[in-house]
């Protein structure tokens, strides 16, 4: 079994992100938006990777990059991170195609929920899967999330709107917000 581990995602993550992001274009068109062309590209990934990172420098999101082996496999984010009474973050991830199966989603999300914990000091942490995305649904269980409803056709993708389950899951993060 290869190990898994997270770090924060850097510029230099950008023209790896897009060859994963090229070649698993088909394969996750159903779960994922259409995206401009540029998206999957060096130069257009090393781009959003600056956003995320000022989004992280101003304490929004936490976006991390998931590592097997010394490579980057794939992405994991705890963003719109809301502070206050909220105490809150929402939990993205996806693994490359070819190294699905091997538990490494798993294992992205367990380290993530530990860094919403205890770096960043959540009380909650949400996500979002599609109602036909078992897989990932398995993987939020398996991680303490429950599910807490269903928004009809809330996500478009692959030409269609879809139905997606909401999850969430409490931490032991912060027990009040800070005060102002």
């Amino acid at each position: 079994m290869s190990a898994t581990s997270l770090r924060l995602i850097e510029p230099s993550d950008g023209p790896v992100l897009a060859a994963l992001h090229a070649r698993d274009r088909e394969a996750y068109a159903r779960w994922l938006p259409a995206r401009p062309p540029e998206f999957y590209t060096p130069a257009g990934q090393t781009s959003v990777v600056e956003g995320l990172l000022d989004s992280h420098s101003r304490g929004l999101a936490w976006p991390g990059v998931v590592v097997s082996d010394g490579s980057v496999i794939g992405q994991v984010s705890i963003s719109s991170i809301l502070r206050g009474p909220f105490q809150k973050g929402f939990l993205g991830y996806w693994v490359a195609s070819s190294c699905q199966g091997l538990g490494h989603t798993s294992r992205a999300v367990g380290l993530a929920v530990r860094i919403a914990e205890d770096e960043l000091n959540l009380h909650r942490l949400e996500a979002h899967t599609q109602l036909a995305n078992l897989a990932s649904q398995a993987i939020l269980r398996r991680h303490g999330f429950t599910s807490w409803g269903i928004a009809h056709d809330h996500f478009h993708t692959d030409g269609a709107w879809h139905d997606e389950v909401f999850w969430e899951r409490r931490l032991g993060g912060s027990t009040t917000p800070p005060t102002p």
